[in-house]
Protein backbone atom coordinates (compact mmCIF):
# COMPACT_ATOMS: atom_id res chain seq x y z
CA UNK A 1 0.00 0.00 0.00
CA UNK A 2 1.51 3.56 -0.94
CA UNK A 3 0.97 6.63 1.09
CA UNK A 4 1.59 9.88 0.34
CA UNK A 5 5.01 11.39 1.02
CA UNK A 6 5.13 13.90 4.09
CA UNK A 7 5.42 16.67 1.46
CA UNK A 8 2.38 15.68 -0.34
CA UNK A 9 0.43 15.12 3.14
CA UNK A 10 1.08 18.59 3.95
CA UNK A 11 -0.58 19.72 -0.02
CA UNK A 12 -3.13 17.45 0.09
CA UNK A 13 -3.84 14.60 3.15
CA UNK A 14 -3.46 15.41 6.39
CA UNK A 15 -2.58 13.20 9.34
CA UNK A 16 -5.25 12.18 11.54
CA UNK A 17 -5.57 13.98 14.99
CA UNK A 18 -5.84 10.40 16.88
CA UNK A 19 -3.37 8.34 14.85
CA UNK A 20 -0.41 8.68 12.99
CA UNK A 21 -1.70 6.87 9.99
CA UNK A 22 -3.24 8.68 6.77
CA UNK A 23 -6.13 7.57 4.93
CA UNK A 24 -3.93 6.88 1.43
CA UNK A 25 -6.50 8.33 -1.47
CA UNK A 26 -4.32 8.41 -4.39
CA UNK A 27 -4.01 4.39 -3.67
CA UNK A 28 -7.96 4.34 -3.96
CA UNK A 29 -7.75 6.98 -6.72
CA UNK A 30 -6.27 4.26 -8.97
CA UNK A 31 -9.84 2.08 -9.13
CA UNK A 32 -11.23 5.28 -11.16
CA UNK A 33 -10.57 5.23 -14.83
CA UNK A 34 -8.02 7.08 -16.28
CA UNK A 35 -8.55 10.64 -16.26
CA UNK A 36 -10.93 11.11 -13.52
CA UNK A 37 -10.35 13.80 -11.77
CA UNK A 38 -10.78 13.50 -8.10
CA UNK A 39 -11.46 16.58 -5.24
CA UNK A 40 -12.25 15.43 -1.87
CA UNK A 41 -12.42 16.87 1.80
CA UNK A 42 -13.34 15.00 5.11
CA UNK A 43 -13.51 17.02 8.33
CA UNK A 44 -14.87 16.54 11.78
CA UNK A 45 -18.26 19.05 12.48
CA UNK A 46 -16.12 20.10 15.58
CA UNK A 47 -14.16 22.39 13.63
CA UNK A 48 -10.95 20.25 13.64
CA UNK A 49 -7.89 20.03 11.52
CA UNK A 50 -9.75 18.16 7.99
CA UNK A 51 -8.87 14.46 8.15
CA UNK A 52 -8.19 14.53 3.94
CA UNK A 53 -7.94 17.27 1.60
CA UNK A 54 -7.44 16.77 -1.67
CA UNK A 55 -7.38 19.13 -4.43
CA UNK A 56 -10.03 20.34 -2.19
CA UNK A 57 -9.63 24.36 -3.85
CA UNK A 58 -11.05 23.06 -7.25
CA UNK A 59 -13.43 24.37 -9.62
CA UNK A 60 -15.90 21.33 -10.54
CA UNK A 61 -19.59 20.64 -11.27
CA UNK A 62 -21.39 20.22 -8.09
CA UNK A 63 -24.47 18.43 -9.83
CA UNK A 64 -27.03 18.08 -7.64
CA UNK A 65 -24.93 18.32 -4.35
CA UNK A 66 -25.90 22.04 -5.18
CA UNK A 67 -29.08 21.58 -3.56
CA UNK A 68 -27.36 21.74 -0.50
CA UNK A 69 -26.79 25.29 -0.92
CA UNK A 70 -29.99 25.31 -1.72
CA UNK A 71 -31.94 24.36 1.17
CA UNK A 72 -29.97 26.28 3.54
CA UNK A 73 -30.36 29.15 1.83
CA UNK A 74 -34.08 28.50 1.53
CA UNK A 75 -34.52 27.58 5.47
CA UNK A 76 -32.46 31.04 6.39
CA UNK A 77 -34.37 33.40 4.11
CA UNK A 78 -38.28 31.64 4.13
CA UNK A 79 -38.50 30.22 7.30
CA UNK A 80 -39.85 26.53 8.42
CA UNK A 81 -43.22 28.40 8.52
CA UNK A 82 -43.10 29.19 4.62
CA UNK A 83 -45.81 27.76 2.00
CA UNK A 84 -46.61 27.87 -1.71
CA UNK A 85 -50.11 29.54 -1.60
CA UNK A 86 -52.53 29.76 -4.93
CA UNK A 87 -55.22 31.38 -4.54
CA UNK A 88 -58.38 32.28 -6.92
CA UNK A 89 -60.43 35.81 -6.51
CA UNK A 90 -61.49 38.56 -8.10
CA UNK A 91 -61.53 42.61 -7.99
CA UNK A 92 -65.07 42.30 -9.13
CA UNK A 93 -68.25 41.86 -7.03
CA UNK A 94 -69.79 38.43 -6.86
CA UNK A 95 -73.93 38.43 -6.77
CA UNK A 96 -76.58 36.61 -8.41
CA UNK A 97 -73.89 33.73 -8.90
CA UNK A 98 -71.74 35.53 -10.74
CA UNK A 99 -68.35 37.19 -10.96
CA UNK A 100 -68.60 40.16 -12.25
CA UNK A 101 -65.27 40.76 -13.48
CA UNK A 102 -62.17 38.57 -14.31
CA UNK A 103 -61.69 35.50 -12.14
CA UNK A 104 -57.91 35.32 -10.84
CA UNK A 105 -55.85 32.50 -10.16
CA UNK A 106 -52.75 33.35 -8.13
CA UNK A 107 -49.44 31.20 -8.77
CA UNK A 108 -46.49 31.24 -6.75
CA UNK A 109 -44.36 28.65 -7.70
CA UNK A 110 -45.73 25.45 -5.77
CA UNK A 111 -43.91 22.60 -7.13
CA UNK A 112 -46.25 20.11 -5.43
CA UNK A 113 -49.59 21.55 -6.28
CA UNK A 114 -52.05 18.89 -7.84
CA UNK A 115 -54.90 18.70 -10.24
CA UNK A 116 -57.04 17.50 -7.27
CA UNK A 117 -56.30 20.45 -5.65
CA UNK A 118 -57.02 22.99 -8.13
CA UNK A 119 -60.29 20.78 -8.26
CA UNK A 120 -60.95 21.36 -4.63
CA UNK A 121 -60.77 25.35 -5.20
CA UNK A 122 -62.89 24.82 -7.98
CA UNK A 123 -65.37 23.42 -6.02
CA UNK A 124 -65.26 25.56 -3.39
CA UNK A 125 -66.35 28.37 -5.84
CA UNK A 126 -69.10 26.49 -6.50
CA UNK A 127 -70.23 26.13 -2.92
CA UNK A 128 -70.63 29.55 -2.80
CA UNK A 129 -73.15 29.64 -5.73
CA UNK A 130 -70.75 30.70 -8.29
CA UNK A 131 -71.69 29.59 -12.06
CA UNK A 132 -70.07 32.45 -14.16
CA UNK A 133 -67.79 34.41 -14.59
CA UNK A 134 -68.49 37.12 -16.85
CA UNK A 135 -64.80 38.44 -17.58
CA UNK A 136 -62.28 36.69 -18.46
CA UNK A 137 -59.96 33.80 -16.85
CA UNK A 138 -56.54 35.47 -15.50
CA UNK A 139 -53.01 33.41 -14.87
CA UNK A 140 -51.38 35.25 -12.59
CA UNK A 141 -47.70 34.01 -12.33
CA UNK A 142 -45.84 37.71 -11.51
CA UNK A 143 -43.89 35.98 -9.09
CA UNK A 144 -41.38 34.77 -11.35
CA UNK A 145 -39.88 36.60 -14.01
CA UNK A 146 -37.39 35.94 -17.50
CA UNK A 147 -36.84 32.25 -18.92
CA UNK A 148 -38.04 28.97 -16.68
CA UNK A 149 -35.07 27.83 -18.24
CA UNK A 150 -31.86 28.16 -16.50
CA UNK A 151 -28.28 29.11 -18.50
CA UNK A 152 -26.03 26.19 -19.01
CA UNK A 153 -29.13 23.31 -18.92
CA UNK A 154 -28.51 20.65 -21.79
CA UNK A 155 -31.10 21.28 -24.84
CA UNK A 156 -31.84 17.00 -25.14
CA UNK A 157 -32.99 17.15 -21.13
CA UNK A 158 -35.64 19.58 -21.78
CA UNK A 159 -38.45 17.63 -22.69
CA UNK A 160 -37.51 15.36 -19.81
CA UNK A 161 -39.68 15.06 -16.89
CA UNK A 162 -36.84 15.22 -14.28
CA UNK A 163 -36.30 18.85 -16.36
CA UNK A 164 -39.49 20.03 -15.76
CA UNK A 165 -39.67 23.86 -15.93
CA UNK A 166 -39.64 25.45 -12.34
CA UNK A 167 -42.34 27.80 -13.18
CA UNK A 168 -44.65 30.17 -11.41
CA UNK A 169 -47.90 27.51 -12.39
CA UNK A 170 -46.95 24.30 -12.16
CA UNK A 171 -49.75 21.18 -11.67
CA UNK A 172 -48.54 17.97 -11.17
CA UNK A 173 -44.92 18.72 -11.96
CA UNK A 174 -45.53 19.78 -14.83
CA UNK A 175 -45.49 16.66 -16.48
CA UNK A 176 -47.92 14.67 -18.90
CA UNK A 177 -47.81 10.88 -20.31
CA UNK A 178 -48.32 9.67 -23.98
CA UNK A 179 -48.91 6.36 -25.46
CA UNK A 180 -47.01 5.05 -28.95
CA UNK A 181 -48.31 2.31 -30.62
CA UNK A 182 -46.60 0.50 -33.76
CA UNK A 183 -48.37 0.40 -36.83
CA UNK A 184 -49.11 -3.21 -37.72
CA UNK A 185 -47.46 -2.85 -41.48
CA UNK A 186 -44.22 -1.74 -41.03
CA UNK A 187 -42.90 1.63 -42.77
CA UNK A 188 -46.49 3.28 -41.83
CA UNK A 189 -46.68 5.82 -39.02
CA UNK A 190 -47.12 4.86 -35.35
CA UNK A 191 -50.15 6.31 -33.51
CA UNK A 192 -50.10 8.54 -30.31
CA UNK A 193 -52.56 9.62 -27.71
CA UNK A 194 -52.51 11.56 -24.65
CA UNK A 195 -56.05 11.63 -22.50
CA UNK A 196 -58.09 14.46 -22.54
CA UNK A 197 -57.50 15.75 -18.96
CA UNK A 198 -53.89 16.82 -20.77
CA UNK A 199 -54.32 19.86 -22.29
CA UNK A 200 -51.79 18.97 -24.78
CA UNK A 201 -51.43 17.46 -28.66
CA UNK A 202 -49.28 14.94 -29.47
CA UNK A 203 -48.42 14.42 -33.16
CA UNK A 204 -46.83 11.32 -34.39
CA UNK A 205 -44.84 11.23 -37.32
CA UNK A 206 -42.69 7.94 -36.09
CA UNK A 207 -41.88 5.09 -38.26
CA UNK A 208 -42.70 1.78 -37.22
CA UNK A 209 -39.77 -0.33 -38.29
CA UNK A 210 -38.38 -4.46 -37.89
CA UNK A 211 -35.99 -5.46 -36.24
CA UNK A 212 -34.50 -6.72 -39.80
CA UNK A 213 -35.03 -3.00 -41.11
CA UNK A 214 -31.69 -1.11 -41.78
CA UNK A 215 -32.51 1.72 -39.81
CA UNK A 216 -33.61 -0.42 -36.69
CA UNK A 217 -30.34 -0.54 -35.54
CA UNK A 218 -29.92 3.46 -35.01
CA UNK A 219 -33.74 3.88 -34.51
CA UNK A 220 -34.31 6.74 -32.11
CA UNK A 221 -37.49 9.01 -31.08
CA UNK A 222 -37.47 12.64 -30.65
CA UNK A 223 -40.07 14.74 -29.54
CA UNK A 224 -40.23 18.59 -31.04
CA UNK A 225 -41.91 20.98 -29.26
CA UNK A 226 -44.12 23.56 -30.72
CA UNK A 227 -46.36 26.51 -29.88
CA UNK A 228 -48.81 25.95 -27.72
CA UNK A 229 -48.02 22.97 -25.89
CA UNK A 230 -48.29 21.02 -29.15
CA UNK A 231 -45.38 18.35 -29.27
CA UNK A 232 -44.83 15.82 -32.26
CA UNK A 233 -42.95 12.82 -32.27
CA UNK A 234 -40.30 11.85 -34.81
CA UNK A 235 -37.70 9.17 -35.74
CA UNK A 236 -38.11 5.56 -35.91
CA UNK A 237 -40.02 2.32 -33.55
CA UNK A 238 -39.42 -1.03 -33.20
CA UNK A 239 -42.15 -3.25 -34.22
CA UNK A 240 -44.06 -4.14 -31.21
CA UNK A 241 -47.22 -5.58 -29.80
CA UNK A 242 -47.33 -3.33 -26.16
CA UNK A 243 -47.88 0.21 -26.74
CA UNK A 244 -44.97 2.30 -25.59
CA UNK A 245 -45.16 4.64 -22.51
CA UNK A 246 -43.99 8.29 -22.89
CA UNK A 247 -43.63 10.70 -20.46
CA UNK A 248 -42.91 14.92 -21.21
CA UNK A 249 -42.20 17.62 -19.10
CA UNK A 250 -44.55 20.67 -19.86
CA UNK A 251 -43.20 23.60 -22.15
CA UNK A 252 -45.78 26.01 -21.78
CA UNK A 253 -46.60 26.15 -18.15
CA UNK A 254 -48.87 29.12 -17.74
CA UNK A 255 -51.08 27.62 -20.86
CA UNK A 256 -51.30 24.06 -19.16
CA UNK A 257 -52.19 25.43 -15.74
CA UNK A 258 -55.02 27.20 -17.43
CA UNK A 259 -56.59 24.94 -19.57
CA UNK A 260 -56.73 22.79 -16.72
CA UNK A 261 -57.96 25.44 -14.75
CA UNK A 262 -60.83 25.50 -16.97
CA UNK A 263 -61.27 21.93 -17.18
CA UNK A 264 -61.83 21.63 -13.65
CA UNK A 265 -63.82 25.12 -13.41
CA UNK A 266 -66.68 23.35 -16.33
CA UNK A 267 -66.35 19.95 -14.14
CA UNK A 268 -67.62 22.55 -10.94
CA UNK A 269 -70.34 23.73 -13.29
CA UNK A 270 -68.74 27.16 -14.05
CA UNK A 271 -68.20 28.51 -17.06
CA UNK A 272 -66.47 31.68 -18.15
CA UNK A 273 -67.70 33.91 -20.70
CA UNK A 274 -64.46 36.10 -21.40
CA UNK A 275 -60.94 34.95 -22.99
CA UNK A 276 -58.08 33.38 -21.13
CA UNK A 277 -55.18 35.56 -20.15
CA UNK A 278 -51.60 35.31 -18.76
CA UNK A 279 -50.24 37.95 -16.68
CA UNK A 280 -46.79 38.75 -15.98
CA UNK A 281 -48.08 41.41 -13.69
CA UNK A 282 -49.47 41.22 -10.31
CA UNK A 283 -53.15 41.27 -10.72
CA UNK A 284 -55.52 42.81 -7.69
CA UNK A 285 -57.42 40.47 -6.23
CA UNK A 286 -58.99 41.96 -2.99
CA UNK A 287 -61.58 39.13 -2.60
CA UNK A 288 -59.91 35.48 -2.40
CA UNK A 289 -62.71 33.20 -2.87
CA UNK A 290 -60.71 29.77 -2.93
CA UNK A 291 -56.74 29.19 -1.99
CA UNK A 292 -54.38 25.78 -1.02
CA UNK A 293 -51.11 26.14 0.55
CA UNK A 294 -48.28 23.99 0.28
CA UNK A 295 -46.88 21.77 2.63
CA UNK A 296 -44.51 23.47 4.29
CA UNK A 297 -40.63 24.39 3.67
CA UNK A 298 -39.18 21.43 5.52
CA UNK A 299 -41.47 18.70 4.18
CA UNK A 300 -40.70 19.64 0.65
CA UNK A 301 -37.03 20.54 1.37
CA UNK A 302 -37.09 16.80 2.54
CA UNK A 303 -38.86 15.63 -0.99
CA UNK A 304 -36.37 17.87 -2.21
CA UNK A 305 -32.73 16.20 -1.24
CA UNK A 306 -34.02 12.96 -0.62
CA UNK A 307 -35.17 12.53 -4.35
CA UNK A 308 -33.31 14.75 -5.36
CA UNK A 309 -36.35 16.84 -6.87
CA UNK A 310 -34.88 19.03 -9.67
CA UNK A 311 -37.96 21.44 -10.04
CA UNK A 312 -38.17 21.72 -6.54
CA UNK A 313 -34.64 23.07 -5.86
CA UNK A 314 -34.84 25.35 -8.87
CA UNK A 315 -38.21 27.14 -7.62
CA UNK A 316 -36.92 27.03 -4.11
CA UNK A 317 -33.92 28.96 -5.93
CA UNK A 318 -35.84 31.41 -7.78
CA UNK A 319 -38.47 31.93 -4.97
CA UNK A 320 -35.57 32.69 -2.59
CA UNK A 321 -34.14 35.51 -5.37
CA UNK A 322 -37.82 36.86 -5.12
CA UNK A 323 -38.41 36.94 -1.13
CA UNK A 324 -34.57 38.56 -0.64
CA UNK A 325 -34.72 41.13 -3.21
CA UNK A 326 -38.29 41.81 -3.55
CA UNK A 327 -38.43 41.42 -7.25
CA UNK A 328 -39.74 38.78 -9.75
CA UNK A 329 -37.72 35.20 -8.92
CA UNK A 330 -35.50 35.01 -11.82
CA UNK A 331 -32.23 32.24 -11.60
CA UNK A 332 -29.58 35.48 -11.67
CA UNK A 333 -32.01 37.02 -8.54
CA UNK A 334 -31.53 33.41 -7.41
CA UNK A 335 -27.77 33.25 -7.40
CA UNK A 336 -26.93 36.47 -6.14
CA UNK A 337 -29.97 36.49 -2.94
CA UNK A 338 -28.35 32.59 -1.98
CA UNK A 339 -24.39 33.85 -2.55
CA UNK A 340 -25.10 36.80 -0.08
CA UNK A 341 -27.62 34.73 2.52
CA UNK A 342 -24.70 31.94 2.73
CA UNK A 343 -22.15 34.35 3.01
CA UNK A 344 -23.66 36.77 5.43
CA UNK A 345 -25.36 34.54 7.85
CA UNK A 346 -23.47 31.14 7.29
CA UNK A 347 -19.72 32.42 6.31
CA UNK A 348 -19.45 30.73 3.15
CA UNK A 349 -16.67 31.50 1.10
CA UNK A 350 -18.14 31.46 -2.42
CA UNK A 351 -14.71 32.94 -4.36
CA UNK A 352 -15.29 32.02 -7.91
CA UNK A 353 -18.19 29.99 -7.66
CA UNK A 354 -20.39 29.95 -10.43
CA UNK A 355 -23.83 29.12 -9.38
CA UNK A 356 -26.44 29.30 -12.76
CA UNK A 357 -29.26 27.52 -10.80
CA UNK A 358 -30.43 25.49 -7.74
CA UNK A 359 -30.76 21.83 -8.94
CA UNK A 360 -26.91 21.57 -10.19
CA UNK A 361 -28.64 20.74 -13.93
CA UNK A 362 -27.21 23.86 -15.59
CA UNK A 363 -23.01 22.48 -16.59
CA UNK A 364 -22.34 26.54 -15.91
CA UNK A 365 -21.62 25.50 -12.37
CA UNK A 366 -18.41 25.46 -10.65
CA UNK A 367 -18.05 25.48 -6.87
CA UNK A 368 -15.14 23.88 -4.92
CA UNK A 369 -15.18 21.56 -2.03
CA UNK A 370 -14.05 23.79 0.30
CA UNK A 371 -17.20 25.80 -0.48
CA UNK A 372 -19.48 22.77 -0.02
CA UNK A 373 -17.57 22.44 3.03
CA UNK A 374 -18.06 25.59 4.65
CA UNK A 375 -21.82 24.32 4.16
CA UNK A 376 -22.06 21.61 5.72
CA UNK A 377 -19.92 22.74 8.88
CA UNK A 378 -22.39 25.29 9.05
CA UNK A 379 -25.49 23.10 8.87
CA UNK A 380 -23.92 20.62 11.48
CA UNK A 381 -23.55 24.06 13.86
CA UNK A 382 -26.48 24.87 13.98
CA UNK A 383 -28.52 21.34 12.58
CA UNK A 384 -30.62 21.79 15.98
CA UNK A 385 -32.46 24.45 14.47
CA UNK A 386 -32.29 23.64 11.05
CA UNK A 387 -33.45 19.67 10.60
CA UNK A 388 -31.38 19.59 7.19
CA UNK A 389 -29.25 16.35 7.83
CA UNK A 390 -32.44 14.24 8.96
CA UNK A 391 -33.39 15.34 5.35
CA UNK A 392 -30.80 13.77 3.42
CA UNK A 393 -30.72 10.53 1.97
CA UNK A 394 -29.71 7.69 4.40
CA UNK A 395 -27.04 4.95 3.25
CA UNK A 396 -28.76 1.51 2.63
CA UNK A 397 -32.13 2.79 3.89
CA UNK A 398 -33.87 5.59 1.70
CA UNK A 399 -33.70 8.35 -1.21
CA UNK A 400 -31.18 8.25 -3.78
CA UNK A 401 -28.61 6.48 -0.82
CA UNK A 402 -30.81 3.25 -0.97
CA UNK A 403 -29.10 1.45 -3.19
CA UNK A 404 -25.97 3.07 -3.53
CA UNK A 405 -23.45 -0.23 -3.50
CA UNK A 406 -20.59 1.36 -2.08
CA UNK A 407 -22.27 2.57 1.32
CA UNK A 408 -25.19 -0.01 1.34
CA UNK A 409 -24.10 -2.51 3.51
CA UNK A 410 -23.04 -2.97 6.83
CA UNK A 411 -21.23 -0.73 8.54
CA UNK A 412 -21.98 1.57 6.30
CA UNK A 413 -25.43 0.96 6.36
CA UNK A 414 -27.20 3.68 7.80
CA UNK A 415 -24.08 5.67 9.44
CA UNK A 416 -24.08 8.11 5.60
CA UNK A 417 -26.54 10.91 5.35
CA UNK A 418 -25.57 13.05 2.26
CA UNK A 419 -26.66 14.70 -0.77
CA UNK A 420 -25.60 12.45 -4.04
CA UNK A 421 -25.05 14.23 -7.27
CA UNK A 422 -24.85 12.67 -11.00
CA UNK A 423 -24.36 14.36 -14.41
CA UNK A 424 -22.84 12.65 -17.38
CA UNK A 425 -19.18 11.46 -16.30
CA UNK A 426 -20.09 12.99 -12.49
CA UNK A 427 -20.26 11.42 -9.48
CA UNK A 428 -20.57 13.18 -6.32
CA UNK A 429 -21.33 12.79 -2.80
CA UNK A 430 -21.40 15.35 0.18
CA UNK A 431 -22.97 15.23 3.49
CA UNK A 432 -22.05 13.22 7.14
CA UNK A 433 -20.95 10.35 8.39
CA UNK A 434 -20.99 8.48 11.87
CA UNK A 435 -17.42 6.93 12.47
CA UNK A 436 -16.96 3.53 14.46
CA UNK A 437 -15.80 5.66 17.48
CA UNK A 438 -18.91 7.50 17.47
CA UNK A 439 -16.97 10.66 15.78
CA UNK A 440 -19.24 12.83 13.02
CA UNK A 441 -17.49 13.88 10.31
CA UNK A 442 -18.50 16.07 6.66
CA UNK A 443 -17.24 14.95 3.93
CA UNK A 444 -17.17 16.11 0.05
CA UNK A 445 -16.66 13.63 -3.03
CA UNK A 446 -16.38 15.26 -6.80
CA UNK A 447 -15.33 13.08 -9.17
CA UNK A 448 -15.80 14.49 -12.51
CA UNK A 449 -14.38 13.27 -16.30
CA UNK A 450 -15.63 9.86 -15.54
CA UNK A 451 -16.00 7.99 -18.17
CA UNK A 452 -15.46 3.93 -18.67
CA UNK A 453 -17.23 2.57 -22.10
CA UNK A 454 -18.42 -0.47 -20.92
CA UNK A 455 -21.91 0.05 -19.54
CA UNK A 456 -22.11 -3.48 -17.65
CA UNK A 457 -19.23 -2.61 -15.59
CA UNK A 458 -19.52 1.38 -15.65
CA UNK A 459 -19.53 2.03 -11.75
CA UNK A 460 -17.13 -0.74 -10.84
CA UNK A 461 -14.18 1.68 -10.60
CA UNK A 462 -16.51 4.28 -8.41
CA UNK A 463 -18.00 1.65 -6.45
CA UNK A 464 -14.40 0.01 -5.46
CA UNK A 465 -13.11 3.38 -5.05
CA UNK A 466 -15.81 4.75 -2.97
CA UNK A 467 -15.94 1.65 -0.51
CA UNK A 468 -12.29 1.69 0.13
CA UNK A 469 -12.03 5.10 1.42
CA UNK A 470 -15.79 5.65 3.02
CA UNK A 471 -14.36 2.23 5.30
CA UNK A 472 -11.37 3.68 5.84
CA UNK A 473 -12.83 6.67 7.37
CA UNK A 474 -15.34 4.88 9.05
CA UNK A 475 -12.21 2.90 10.54
CA UNK A 476 -10.28 5.67 11.99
Amino acid sequence: MRFLTSAAVAACVFSLPVAASVIPVTDYEQALPPGTQLSLLVQPTNGAQPLVAYQADKLVLPASTQKVFTALAAMLELGPDFRFPTKMGTAAQVRENKVWGDLVVSFSGDPRLTRDQIRLMANRLAQQNIKQVMGNLVIDTSVFGSHDKAPGWSWNDLTQCFNALPAAASIDGNCFYAVLNSAATPGNLATASVASRYPVTVVSEVKTVTRKMPEARYCELDVQPRDNNRYVLTGCLVQQKEPFGLSFSVQDPSAYAAGIVRQELTRAGISISGQTKISNDPVAMPTVLAENNSKPLPELLKIMLKESDNQIADVMFRTVGHHYFNVPGTFRAGSDAVRAILSKQAGVRFGNTVMADGSGLSRHNLVSAQTMMDTLQYIAKHDDQLGIIAMLPVSGTDGTLRYRASVREAPLKGQVHAKTGALQGVYNLAGFMRTASGQQVAFVQFVSSYSALDHRTRRAGLNKFEGQLYKAIYNQ
